[in-house]
């Protein structure tokens, strides 16, 4: 077994449990893309046993952290099986659930979701691509299921000299699928839909939503950033009488479109624009409309910490002219998704926002990943979405 050496002082992350290695606090030792290493102390005690990334700055993502555990297809079985039970006992509302998250289940870089009887699976980093046929199967077994679909078209695969892959792993057929959410049906398409095909991690602000909007009395809802229309959905649930769709994907809104008609919903209650948020949201100020409730569920606008003080400005901006918009006791439910903007920054991005505003908000509920997308104790960095639910004062 290969060694990697950290330079004194650099182990203390790795004693808290925290996953990563960086390429600055590697003292000496190399290994083959993905294979497993042990990772020591400067004076050789042992830390971890993890896998390499030689092309990543994050040059070590760590397996385990007990010394007599092996790192093999028994070990994968296991972490796959207690991802699979934990998932169970949250008792999901839905046929689509988030198996496996990562670092919060013990396995780095994988992602896996379940749709109906077709698991779609993300593999990040070389770690789990070396390791790919054998997560396969030990999903398998461990879900029952026979249908497996790799979407490993991200973009972080290329920091870790992989190229992206899409395709059947294990069976085949339709990847179209329709799914139940809260009593509602979504249609995904797994090869092509963002993420693995749908955004299940906003499953229950999507049901708070539609809640807060019947309790508030919502009649007129603007869903901006609206991919398929699942706030839209929501808030046609939530018993509001009109609703506006705002995305710049002309597919993405003709599948809102056929969310609401399959879902019964009276199309006449929805308008679906295809259009720049901001410029649309700037349209509508100019017009003097307001809104009863907003919904900002923008994409990422921080893909890394470099990008943070541009991002930052860029929800305030869209917070700003949606609270605008809103009439006094509205109801905005505000996200980012950006792991580099914490939820103490986002919350301070929003008040900034309020102040230019000049309207003042209370916050009814604060918002985050449905339970099936955990983060630990261990590694907060997978807290990536984060929310807030305001009501305009007035």
């Amino acid at each position: 077994m290969k060694s990697i050496r950290l330079r004194e002082g650099k182990e203390r992350s790795l004693q808290r449990r925290h996953p990563w290695v960086f390429e600055g606090s590697v003292a000496k030792g190399r290994a083959d893309p993905g294979e497993t290493v042990r990772v020591e102390a400067h004076d050789g005690r042992f830390l971890a046993w993890g896998a390499y990334s030689p092309a990543s700055a994050i040059r070590v993502r760590a397996w385990s952290f007990v010394e007599s555990e092996r790192i093999d297809t028994a070990f994968f079985a296991r972490r796959l099986q207690c991802a699979v039970a934990l998932r169970a006992r949250l008792a999901v509302d839905s046929d689509a659930v988030r198996l496996v998250h990562g670092e919060a289940d013990g396995l780095p870089g994988l992602v896996v979701d379940r749709y109906g009887d077709t698991l779609v699976a993300q593999f990040g980093f070389v770690g789990t691509e070396r390791w790919k046929d054998t997560i396969a199967d030990a999903l398998l077994a461990a879900t029952g299921l026979q249908r497996l679909y790799e979407r490993s078209d991200l973009g972080v695969r290329k920091l870790e000299g992989l190229p992206e892959q899409r395709g059947w792993l294990r069976g085949d057929g339709d990847t179209r699928l329709t799914l139940r959410e809260h009593g509602w049906q979504l249609q995904v398409d797994v090869a092509s839909g963002h993420k693995t095909g749908a955004y299940l991690d906003q499953r229950d602000n999507r049901l708070h939503f539609a809640q807060a909007v019947r309790h508030f009395g919502c009649d007129q809802v603007l869903n901006c950033y609206s991919y398929t229309g699942g706030f839209t959905l929501a808030a046609m649930a939530g018993g509001a009488r009109r609703v506006t769709s705002v995305d710049s994907s002309a597919p993405a809104l003709a599948l809102a479109r056929h969310h609401v008609q399959i879902n019964r919903f009276d199309a006449d209650r929805h308008e679906a624009v295809d259009a720049d948020v901001n410029a649309h949201l700037r349209q509508q100020l100019e017009q003097g409309r307001q809104f009863d409730a907003i919904v900002l569920d923008p994409p990422k606008f921080a893909a890394s910490v470099a990008q943070v003080e541009r991002a930052a400005r860029a929800y305030k901006d869209i917070n700003r002219l949606a609270l605008k918009l809103l009439r006094p006791g509205g109801l905005l439910f505000t996200f980012s998704c950006s792991g580099g903007i914490g939820p103490e920054l986002f919350h301070k991005i929003v008040a900034g926002a309020a102040i230019d505003a000049c309207v003042d908000a209370a916050i009814v509920r604060h918002l985050h990943a449905a339970p099936d997308h955990p983060s630990t104790l261990f590694f907060p960095d997978g807290e990536y979405l984060k929310g807030l639910a305001l009501l305009r004062a007035g």
